[in-house]
């Protein structure tokens, strides 16, 4: 599918039917998903429909054991190379600590 020639507002609507059915396959309702979630019905509701807000999906997606599926939605960048090069050779050695000023008999520094 080519979510590019697609609006914001098809993609959520695409988003919700696939968690419908996501929500099917395991025969669940609406109801039995949100009481298992402690979400209302209205928030499984608004999701399916394509409107909702994330903390939502997280909890469906933990519920119907989809959670696996995030990092096929949105890969983890990693550390870039950029960030590596600049890193490099700057690796920790020791810890600093409290430090103590010295003093001399007379009081000075």
């Amino acid at each position: 599918m080519n979510y590019y020639a697609l609006t914001d507002t098809a993609i959520e609507q695409e988003l919700g039917r696939r968690l419908r059915q996501r929500r099917l396959q395991k025969n669940l309702t609406q109801q039995e998903l949100a009481g298992a979630t402690a979400l209302s019905v209205n928030s499984v509701k608004a999701l399916e429909a394509g409107k909702g807000k994330l903390a939502t999906l997280i909890a469906i997606l933990r519920e119907l054991a989809a959670l696996d599926q995030l990092d096929q939605f949105l890969p983890d960048p990693g550390i870039s190379p950029m960030q590596l090069a600049r890193d490099q050779g700057r690796k920790r050695q020791r810890a600093t600590g409290h430090r103590r000023k010295a003093t001399t008999d007379d009081g000075a520094w």
